[in-house]
């Protein structure tokens, strides 16, 4: 059965969450099955089918919230039709559906799909909050300008955004010579993994640097690849489940998060784990954002 045929059916939680329909959702899961720039191992595509897959088989209870996150109202959005795309369109399509979510006062929780998808979502966040930044988790610094022919390669992905708002990276560990050079002098805050390493207080550092409203970017490679390893573009040396949840429970604090994104799912035949760990993030963020 095709992408297109299954995704019809496919509700974020399962069957358990079809109660929550458009109007009484408080946030609304957007698939967005794009894969055209990958750059290692392909598959990025069907990331999305991948997640709704698992999150069927997600208690829906949460044991650290101690309540059923999907009753604030958890809709699922038909997958976004981008399939033979270029990137720059790929980007149009997102936005144009983003703007929709965001002019009907829902939030956007877009799943990928490379990480290109999220050029759209926050063109459509900007549009509506002004002081906007962006809370970027990523093992790569993406601050390429061009890769491949491309300025909307994944590996281009935070230099295209902080085209359009500031942003702090967080959990990189990996980039270019270019990218170095370009860095030199910039005043963006990046939170490497050496430096979160070294110094226990490195939440600390990061709230000042954001603004009120808050988008936040998730590529699954910010992850160590022994948990994580359904990504096109792995790296040693990155952060744990439990390390990153209280990292982004703390963060976002005080903070008003206008939407987010969890990309980059590369699924592994028959290795469910990382599929089912992207469905848990999303329905523990969704619990965090709405308390």
């Amino acid at each position: 059965m095709s992408w297109k045929a299954t995704n019809m059916n496919m509700i974020f939680g399962g069957s358990d969450n079809k109660m929550n329909s458009f109007e009484n959702s408080k946030a609304v899961i957007v698939p967005v099955p794009y894969g055209k720039t990958v750059t290692y191992r392909p598959g990025t595509e069907n990331g999305p089918r991948a997640i709704l897959e698992a999150s069927d088989k997600m208690e829906l209870f949460d044991e650290e919230l101690g309540r059923e996150i999907y009753k604030m109202g958890i809709n699922t959005a038909p997958s976004i039709k981008v399939d033979g795309l270029d990137p720059e369109a790929m980007v149009n399509a997102v936005e144009k559906k983003i703007d929709d979510i965001f002019e009907k006062k829902k939030m956007p929780v877009v799943i990928g799909g490379e990480h290109s998808v999220s050029v759209g979502a926050v063109r459509a966040a900007k549009k509506r909050y002004q002081d906007l930044s962006i809370l970027y988790f990523d093992a790569h610094h993406d601050i390429r300008d061009r890769y491949n022919g491309s300025k909307f390669n994944h590996a281009c992905i935070a230099r295209r955004l902080l085209e359009i708002t500031p942003l702090v990276e967080v959990g990189v560990r990996s980039l270019s010579m270019a990218e170095f050079d370009f860095l030199a002098g910039k005043d963006i805050k990046i939170v490497s993994m050496q430096y979160i390493k070294k110094d226990p207080d490195w939440l600390d550092s990061i709230k000042d640097y954001l603004s009120d409203h808050v988008y936040i970017s998730i590529d699954l490679d910010v992850f160590d690849p022994s948990i994580m390893p359904s990504v096109g573009t792995p790296e040693p040396g990155g952060m744990l489940w439990y390390e990153f949840l209280q990292a982004v429970r703390g963060i976002i604090q005080g903070k008003k998060i206008v939407g987010f994104d969890v990309v980059e799912l590369c699924p592994i035949k028959d290795m469910i784990g990382p599929d089912f760990m992207a469905a848990k993030l999303i329905y523990k963020l969704l619990g965090y954002i709405f308390p």
